[in-house]
């Protein structure tokens, strides 16, 4: 295994940088509530600003993947701090994505997104795949009968 603190530091790196975004995607998101004009685009040019900084990180942090993942559980084990570095990172991203689509929504409901850019209807259609599942006669998870269901409908 590389050296640890690498890992580590470009786990903080990336998390720094997550901040910036999430703190961006925040004054984006309180521009639509305060219908202020204008300001979400000034929001656009940071992100695009932002995005070669996220790009040159992520690379970064795939190399490091890679390196993790050969180390040994005992060597992974010995790094508590990392694996919860790694944590920090995916739940901050996860806010930012979920912020970003509201913000995404506004844009939407405002019409000021171009018709090119819009987003998929499948992507606004969160059962997308188990209907997928159900239409090609497999049975997913999802929409597999139980036998409380038969018993509920029974009494």
């Amino acid at each position: 295994m590389t050296d640890p603190n690498a890992i580590r530091q470009d786990l903080i790196r990336h998390l720094a940088l997550c901040r910036q975004i999430l703190d961006l995607v925040e004054r984006e998101a309180a521009a639509f509530r305060a219908a202020e004009p204008g300001g979400q685009f000034g929001c656009f040019q940071e992100k695009k600003a932002l995005l070669g900084q996220l790009e040159a990180s992520v690379e970064a942090l795939k190399g490091r993947r890679e390196e993790w993942l050969a180390a040994t559980p005992a060597q992974r084990a010995q790094h508590r701090d990392i694996d919860l570095l790694l944590r920090q990172n995916q739940d901050l991203i996860m806010k930012i994505i979920v912020l970003d689509r509201e913000n995404e929504q506004s844009l939407l409901r405002r019409g000021l997104v171009p018709t090119r850019h819009l987003p998929p209807t499948n992507r606004q259609r969160p059962h997308f795949v188990a209907d997928l599942y159900r239409r090609q006669g497999s049975v997913s998870p999802v929409s597999a009968p139980t036998e409380t269901a038969s018993l509920v409908d029974e009494t």
